[in-house]
């Protein structure tokens, strides 16, 4: 029976905040199918999985910049693990680097065909151009993405795609991330002195490519004619004070949702292409009427306008004063109900044991 490796650039279990570490770190905590994990050493280990951990001392990094290969530390506790006559399935996330050096080990050391290579990629569009990355496909044996639009724009992109694709949604803990009754959505407004106000949420990181600048230019003009709202910013520091916004700053994850319970309407102004957008389904499972621009995989995540507006001219202020206006003004557009396996982290447990059932049915 083909093992499984995970190959991480960070140490697993992470410390910090992240999406896709959160998600490997839910599924190891429960029953699942990883065997190995090549990494730097963790303060804390997954009892469940064996390690070969990455080292980093001085003889290391010299031999990296003699043999100018960044990857030699994982390459190395990589063999330590592959065993001759047995297969694997080396799962790889979103690093593009190391394929082309374990592809070389692999084939060196005469052990390529025992191994299956599952590459994991949580962005959105094509990450090389046409005709550089013919090699990447023809050396991987499967690449999975976040959504079918993801993988259509691969196909779209590429003349020849010589790999297997695969989608495996994000998913988010709904036991943390799910609607409050109005009962308890009123007791959460009155906590805040807002009880009388339409609370709407924007979350992210404060970098141009996530479009608060556009929202702010909406709001001040939505609130000259309403009042009666009031804007959350979670993620960034203050910016010069706007009427009727409150800045938040950052608030760790595990409180996060008693304010998107709080709030009636959240906002995901991206302008790029997001892979998926966790603080959109974690609004969204929350019960937030969410207002999107449509771009990158976000149209898919929201059904394409079924579970939500799709701003199609996100970079127009113009069309988000609209929308949020259309949601003042008529209520009925908030009755969104939404499956509670719908993004989660349990139906992303359960796609990960697909993808390695299949990837072991593949290998044959």
């Amino acid at each position: 029976m083909p093992k499984v490796i995970l190959i991480s650039q960070v140490p697993l279990p992470f410390d910090k905040i992240g999406s896709w570490t959160t998600l490997y770190k839910n599924y190891l905590m429960s029953n699942h199918q990883i065997d190995y994990i090549v990494c730097s050493e963790p303060k804390l280990k997954f009892e469940s999985v064996d390690y070969s951990f990455v080292t980093n001392d001085f003889s290391e990094k010299v031999i990296r910049k003699l043999t100018k290969n960044t990857y030699y530390g994982y390459l190395k506790a990589l063999d330590k693990i592959i065993k001759p006559n047995e297969k694997y399935i080396i799962q790889i996330i979103d690093n593009y680097g190391i394929v082309k050096n374990l592809v070389d080990f692999l084939e060196k050391n005469h052990k390529r065909n025992q191994c299956y290579l599952q590459f994991f990629y949580h962005s959105f569009p094509p990450f090389y151009a046409n005709f550089h990355g013919r090699w990447f496909f023809e050396s991987i044996d499967e690449m999975v993405l976040l959504t079918h639009d993801s993988y259509l724009a691969h196909k779209d992109t590429y003349t020849v795609l010589p790999t297997r694709f695969s989608v495996l949604h994000n998913g988010i803990d709904t036991s943390k991330f799910y609607p409050v009754s109005i009962v308890e959505k009123e007791q959460l407004k009155k906590e805040q002195n807002l009880l009388d106000k339409k609370i709407f949420v924007w979350c992210s990181q404060d970098r141009p490519k996530k479009g608060l600048h556009i929202v702010l230019d909406a709001w001040k003009r939505v609130y000259e004619t309403r009042q009666d709202i009031v804007l959350w910013v979670i993620g960034c520091e203050p910016k010069s004070p706007v009427n009727g916004v409150e800045y938040l700053g950052r608030i760790p994850n595990d409180e996060l949702p008693k304010y998107y319970q709080a709030a009636d309407c959240y906002l995901f102004s991206t302008l790029c292409h997001e892979g998926f957008g966790m603080s959109l389904i974690e609004a969204l499972h929350c019960g937030n009427y969410c207002i999107a621009s449509a771009a990158g995989g976000v149209p898919e995540v929201l059904q394409y306008g079924k579970l939500g507006k799709l701003i199609n001219e996100p970079n127009f202020v113009s069309e988000w004063e609209k929308a949020i206006l259309e949601f003042l003004n008529k209520e009925s557009v908030f009755d969104i109900s939404i499956p509670k396996d719908l993004y989660s982290a349990v139906k992303w447990n359960e796609g990960m044991d697909v993808l390695i059932e299949n990837a072991k049915k593949n290998m044959g």
